[in-house]
């Protein structure tokens, strides 16, 4: 179960690394979306060993990353763009 949890740590901090790297404009600040990939990824991998069971590693791995990777995408900020409002509103 720790090398489940340590492995989904370190592929969360990986998946966040990416995000930054390929979105850097719609993050925050790259200690905010690093952690937050690490705690999502700590969170999920308790939350799948428990669902799964402790005979699915790799499937606890992934569930964990899953979870990592939705916990980071909260974090994305939609692209700025005016709205042009007209006059009568």
């Amino acid at each position: 179960m720790i090398l489940e949890t340590l492995s989904a740590v370190v592929l969360g901090v990986v998946l966040s690394w990416a995000a930054l790297r390929s979105l850097p404009g719609r993050l925050p600040a790259r200690r905010t979306v690093l952690g937050t990939g690490a705690l999502g990824a700590l969170f999920g991998a308790p939350l799948m060993h428990s669902m799964l069971g402790s005979g699915h590693a790799t499937a606890t791995v992934v569930g964990a990353v899953l979870i990592a990777a939705v916990t980071v995408s909260l974090l994305i900020r939609p692209r700025s763009r005016r709205l042009n409002r007209s006059a009568a509103a």
